[in-house]
């Protein structure tokens, strides 16, 4: 028959060995790096417009963001005259019409307009003349957008 006390003994070294190879197995896993995965940020898609503004005139160039996040319309250039200011834009687009959202009625050359895009949907960008040019002006408009 087994001695109860060496029984309780063989017992006790046992759970305690069990509990040690638990331990051991928990600290090894708390030195491994945690990856959290995150929501990927899109690559944003930048568009260029050309045209042609007229003397009291303005032209909307329609976009599309695929999802939400920071959205910059810039006047990259405008000519014939030396830096003239126009108004330049970015809205929302319903299909016919650019509804103002961020206005800028005293763009020149280098000037940006950047607003957040809070969902996925259709902007666009507008130029337009403000009262001070007197000649058509060439334009390059870039628009960086989600």
């Amino acid at each position: 028959m087994t001695n109860p006390a060496s029984y309780t003994i063989s017992m006790h070294s046992l759970i305690r060995s069990a509990c040690l190879a638990v331990a051991v197995l928990v600290m090894t896993g708390c030195n491994d790096p945690v990856t959290i995965p995150t929501t990927p940020t899109p690559n944003p898609t930048t568009e260029t417009f050309t045209g042609t503004l007229t003397v009291s005139g303005g032209v909307t160039h329609p976009f599309s963001a695929a999802t939400v996040g920071s959205t910059t319309a810039t006047l990259t250039n405008i000519g014939p005259d030396e830096n003239p200011t126009v108004g330049l834009m970015l809205g929302t687009w319903n299909g016919s019409a650019c509804a103002a959202v961020i206005p800028n009625d005293a763009a020149t050359r280098g000037t940006a307009v950047i607003g957040t895009v809070n969902q996925a949907g259709q902007l666009c960008v507008r130029i337009y003349d403000v009262g001070r040019i007197t000649t058509p002006q060439n334009y390059e408009l870039t628009v960086v957008h989600p």
